[in-house]
């Protein structure tokens, strides 16, 4: 009985010692596998696009609100959430891929980036709602922000001049236009007022319809469909495909990405981001993203 009671007692002990780990529903409730408090938390940074999503994975794991644990979530956009990585001050970031500036910040700084798809993500282009034309090819898109296409009228539209918007360098969607989209070919220099330091700023300008030049411009689909909601823009088809919460999912839109968690390589394999990391993958953690709006990853 002794020997047993010992074995009982450290049993007893060594979950004592795992704050991290719930019990999981053996009391019925639908508890995460994972908890933490607001006080062992990671610091999490990341993209304004992942904000949602960040809070949604808070409000699982501290089991709170959302409205309560968005107190607890700071993201300083996707170049600063790189550095801020890079340098220590947070554990884990919600990002898009890393720009070649962020990764060889980290290869100077010596740190390996460990970067892991979480939810998957298509890249879209937008032009005002009142554009006749449905979409466009991936050379047509190419050509048009190499300056071979001009105007609207080489792609079945009107007989205007294009405006192509571009966003800054290392935003994450000017590194996604990049290495998803233009692939090695340079694109046009952009005029100053054509550069858009936000997204939304993006958005709303080529929203803004009127006897000016039609604009073409380029963001995720869940920022334009889920955070800026702008009814005079529309999306386009890109070779054919129009871009949706099943064709993104499928695979079959062709500009696929994924938003994605970054952490140091050298975490502790059984450290508190390893273990929220392997959450976020589980059947739990992607229906966490799929309730904020995300499209879960393959």
């Amino acid at each position: 009985m002794k020997t047993k009671f010992k074995l009982f007692l450290m049993i007893t002990l060594m979950l004592a010692a795992l704050p991290f780990v719930g019990c999981g529903t053996d009391n019925g409730e639908d508890k995460p596998s994972l908890i933490f408090t607001p006080e062992n938390y990671p610091v999490v940074d990341g993209s304004t696009v992942t904000i949602p999503l960040s809070e949604a994975f808070a409000a699982e794991l501290m089991e709170m609100p959302v409205e309560e644990a968005r107190q607890y979530i700071v993201h300083n956009k996707t170049h600063q959430a790189y550095v801020n990585l890079i340098e220590g001050k947070a554990d884990i970031i919600f990002v898009t891929s890393p720009s070649a500036e962020e990764k060889q910040l980290a290869k100077d700084k010596n740190v390996e980036l460990i970067v892991t798809p979480i939810v998957s993500e298509g890249f879209v282009f937008l032009t005002s709602a009142e554009n006749p034309v449905k979409g466009l090819t991936m050379k047509e898109i190419q050509d048009i922000y190499m300056g071979k296409i001009k105007n609207w009228k080489d792609v079945g539209g009107s007989d205007v001049p294009i405006v192509a918007y571009q966003r800054p360098v290392n935003s994450g969607s000017q590194t996604g236009f990049l290495d998803l989209v233009m692939k090695g070919l340079t694109p046009m220099e952009a005029p100053t007022e054509q550069v858009m330091a936000e997204m939304g700023e993006l958005i709303d300008a080529v929203a803004a319809y009127s006897d000016q030049p039609d604009g073409i411009g380029y963001s995720y689909y869940y920022f334009v469909t889920d955070m800026w909601g702008n009814e005079k823009v529309k999306l386009l088809e890109v070779n054919g495909v129009f871009p949706d919460n099943l064709t993104i999912s499928s695979g079959k839109y062709p500009i696929k990405t994924a938003y994605y968690a970054v952490i140091r390589g050298n975490e502790q394999e059984n450290s508190p981001v390893r273990k929220m990391l392997k959450w976020i993958l589980s059947k739990e953690g992607q229906a966490a993203a799929q309730e904020a709006g995300y499209v879960k990853v393959k």
